[in-house]
């Protein structure tokens, strides 16, 4: 049922229909809600992702989304996928919260959740560079509602007013909050544009150096103030806290790998760029993501966590 038309529709035959759907089936409106839902559920699926860092929580927030959505009048609706980004994005801030609060109490760095994602997602260039775990990083460093103003309006180009209803705050004071997000953005971002075929090269470069040992090749893909960072959730061993410096990471990864003799270095496109996948005995263990600036590789972002690498068995689709 159109969102234009009231309750009844125009004549008493189809209001009937309308309620109790064709042939005594579910009510048309019911049929309208979930066909709205899946129409959007990537799109909603990436507000969440990108707010939360989690897929898992992002699931969550889509569950707790339909469940709204699932309870309204269509017929009161005027843009479906603007209220759909309303319920999903105030689920996500409340969800965000609670998160804070478990990141206090994880063993180790906190990484987001790596995604296997579909080949389209990085022909969008913005949405690829939204999801990278380089600015996932950067995105974890704005509080809640600044990253909920940043997402909607540099990711999703909405507008002012409809951020404003999603977040409860005027449209004046999200004008406010999503220029301090932008400048807080900018400063931290990955300097120079990196294109997935550069990342690319430097991942194979760097898989060659670590499978021959080759220290000096390392060093030289390095950064000289690099950083590793590991994600084990106190369940799989990694590095506790940040490792800093060329030579450390780079002798780090040499010997830790280096001792493996069942290690498979594989290349897999994670959120959207190219990324190194690790496989022990046959079993995904590592996913190895990178930032790069100017050049060289000045992040590295292992995650070993199990319970973080179940969206790497199969492909993710993510939408704008």
């Amino acid at each position: 049922m159109n969102s234009e038309h009231g309750e009844h529709g125009e004549h008493g035959e189809h209001s009937e229909h309308g309620r109790r759907g064709r042939h005594g089936g579910p009510p048309a409106d019911a049929d309208a809600a979930t066909e709205a839902f899946v129409a959007h559920r990537n799109l909603l699926f990436t507000v969440a992702y990108e707010m939360l860092g989690s897929a898992a929580d992002a699931e969550d927030v889509l569950q707790e989304t339909w469940l709204r959505w699932a309870g309204v009048d269509l017929a009161a609706v005027r843009d479906r996928r603007a209220y759909l980004v309303r319920i999903t994005t105030r689920q996500a801030l409340i969800r965000l919260r609670t998160l804070g609060r478990r990141k206090e109490s994880y063993v180790g760095s906190w990484l987001p959740e790596p995604l296997l994602t579909t080949p389209d997602v990085a022909e969008d260039v913005e949405l690829a560079d939204s999801v990278s775990m380089a600015m996932m990083l950067v995105l974890e460093t704005l509080a809640p509602t600044e990253r909920a103003v940043f997402v909607l309006r540099e990711v999703f180009d909405l507008g002012y007013e409809e951020i404003a209803e999603a977040v409860d705050k005027t449209p004046a004071a999200v004008r406010q909050i999503a220029h301090r997000a932008r400048a807080h953005v900018a400063a931290r971002r990955p300097r120079g544009a990196v294109s997935p075929t550069e990342t690319r090269g430097a991942l194979d470069a760097f898989r060659r150096a670590v499978e021959t040992g080759d220290l000096q090749g390392l060093l030289d893909l390095l950064a000289p103030d690099v950083v590793l960072l590991g994600d084990g959730g106190g369940i799989k061993q990694a590095v506790l806290r940040p490792v800093v410096g060329a030579d450390k990471v780079a002798r780090l990864l040499v010997a830790g790998l280096g001792r493996q003799t069942t290690a498979a270095l594989r290349s897999a496109q994670v959120n959207a760029y190219p990324a190194v996948v690790l496989h022990l005995d046959g079993e995904l263990d590592t996913v190895l993501a990178v930032r790069i600036d100017d050049g060289l590789i000045t992040g590295l972002y292992a995650v070993r966590n199990p319970e973080k690498l179940s969206h790497m068995h199969r492909e993710t689709a993510l939408r704008r």
